[in-house]
């Protein structure tokens, strides 16, 4: 019961962090993260990402048009752009390393230490890869509330909104702290049982060793 428990909380962290992964590296490069409607043209919905604006419209589809410079860009899309890629090759490490760590593959068997190891190496870096995503994401939509509620600018001039791309790589860093705090969980677990197993064996071997100490002849008997 122990290891059938042991083994749903990897296949579910690991499950997890791999849909959180896919979703991190999705918000990475869509460009969604602010949105805009102009009253004066509602056919037309301007979004903004790390790469790139695009405007949609109706008639003549989408068409987007890249930043030219990495300098000129805010500080919060600058910093944006540099911990999004770190969530994403946090997490591909973090795959790498416990999916070695993992009961259900056979590779490895004898060294059951290492890959505890392994796995609670992985749900570490996951737990920091879920932290670097929710990081930036919070930052453009703080950003995006100050500059929407700025009695400073003229209420003639349009006010960017939230973007599809902020509520995804939310849920991106929530899978990804979800998923590494389950495979750390996992390890603790396993621990705990070796542990108990260590402890427990010496004292049954000693009752079986008295029984059978009492059950030989008299004249074996020292």
């Amino acid at each position: 019961m122990a290891l059938m428990s042991r083994t749903t909380l990897q296949l579910a962290g690991i499950l997890l962090c791999l849909l959180g992964w896919v979703l991190s590296c999705l918000t990475t490069y869509l460009p969604l993260w602010k949105s805009l409607n102009l009253e004066l043209n509602e056919l037309e919905i301007w979004t903004m990402g790390l790469w790139q604006a695009c405007v949609f419209q109706e008639e003549g589809g989408m068409q987007c048009k890249e930043f030219d410079s990495f300098l000129a860009l805010p500080p919060e899309l600058k910093i944006s752009r540099i911990l999004m890629f770190t969530s994403d090759g946090l997490g591909l490490s973090g795959l790498l390393l416990s999916g070695l760590g993992l009961d259900c593959l056979k590779i490895g068997e004898q060294q059951q230490r290492l890959k505890r190891r392994f796995l609670f190496l992985g749900g570490i870096i996951f737990w920091v890869s879920g932290v670097t995503a929710i990081v930036p994401v919070s930052w453009v939509a703080h950003t995006t509330v100050q500059e929407f509620w700025d009695e400073s600018i003229p209420d003639i001039v349009p006010r960017w909104d939230f973007g599809e791309a902020l509520f995804v790589g939310w849920f991106a860093g929530f899978c990804l702290v979800l998923g590494g705090s389950l495979l750390i969980c996992a390890v603790c677990s396993t621990d705990t049982q070796s542990s108990l197993v260590h402890y427990t064996a010496p004292e049954v071997r000693v009752p079986c060793q008295r029984l059978e100490r009492d059950n030989r002849p008299k004249s074996l008997r020292i």
